[in-house]
């Protein structure tokens, strides 16, 4: 007589959970599929309508280019203005990205490492930042920055969106700096390492994946700001690349493939950026949760 062996428990539990995730496996996917067609649809008949001409746009909207036309992102690479725009984006980017990151970490790391009266009131001060939106601010902002000599400068719209993005960054950045062991900074006091040294040798280092993520964030941010260069800017010399995008769409309204060329090209620097740096975002955002 042949011996039966029982199945164990654990065993059938988790045939019982893989069949019913294969069977929740296909909505899963679909609903995924689903975000990322609505998602994505846009973006692609932007950068598609800008390869046809606007009697095919007018003709079948959702139609694929026939034939496919270069004429009108040729003729935006073409414009001086365009670079311009270009330039000015990525000045105002750059320096709002760096900045927010220096101040940033410089704060966060007080608020994460001593303790001091008054610690919590002012943590929660930047994190109830994040409850007001630039559109909250910009009327008092505007009237304040138009009677100061920030008016008219690239900085009128650079220091306003460091103070914006602050908050943001240091709640990102407090999780990764107290998570660091207190052993650390006791071993390199031992060592003869000073506080700053501490700061800049062991800080840095242990919550690049932080930094990084905040960086991008704050130049992404920078780079589709509308509100600020709308209020701040009043020469088309000035103008960044979301400002010249509705400029351009108003001046040219009758030439509706050579608007989605402009946009389109005003568009792809920030998303080759965000793609390139994408898994930092996440596994920054992520470390942040955890601390």
């Amino acid at each position: 007589m042949s011996a039966i062996t029982a199945e164990p428990k654990e065993t059938r539990h988790y045939r019982r959970e893989s069949k019913s995730g294969g069977w929740g496996s296909p909505i899963v996917y679909f609903v995924a599929l689903c975000m990322i067609a609505i998602t994505i649809a846009p973006v692609l008949y932007i950068i598609l309508g800008g390869f046809r001409s606007n009697s095919q746009i007018t003709t079948d909207p959702a139609a694929f280019p026939n034939p496919w036309m270069v004429e009108n992102y040729a003729t935006v690479l073409k414009m001086p203005l365009f670079w311009r725009m270009m330039w000015n984006s990525t000045y105002i980017a750059l320096i709002t990205a760096l900045a927010v990151v220096v101040l940033g970490v410089m704060a966060s790391f007080v608020l994460a490492r001593y303790k001091f009266k008054g610690r919590n009131a002012m943590y929660m001060l930047f994190a109830s930042g994040m409850m007001f939106p630039l559109a909250v601010a910009i009327t008092p902002l505007y009237i304040m920055i138009t009677k100061s000599p920030l008016a008219g400068t690239s900085w009128g719209v650079i220091l306003p969106q460091i103070a914006f993005s602050l908050p943001q960054t240091i709640i990102i950045l407090v999780p990764f700096l107290a998570a660091i062991p207190m052993e650390i900074e006791e071993a390199a006091t031992v060592d003869g390492c000073s506080r700053l040294g501490f700061f800049g040798r062991m800080v840095i280092p242990l919550s690049m994946p932080g930094v990084i993520t905040v960086g991008i964030l704050s130049f992404v941010g920078s780079w589709n700001s509308y509100m600020l260069p709308l209020y701040m800017f009043a020469s088309e010399e000035q103008y960044t690349l979301p400002r010249g995008v509705a400029m351009f769409s108003s001046n040219h309204s009758q030439d509706t493939a050579q608007v989605l060329a402009f946009t389109t090209l005003s568009m792809i620097p920030a998303l080759i950026f965000f793609s390139i740096f994408e898994r930092r975002i996440v596994g920054g955002l992520t470390g942040a949760v955890k601390g």
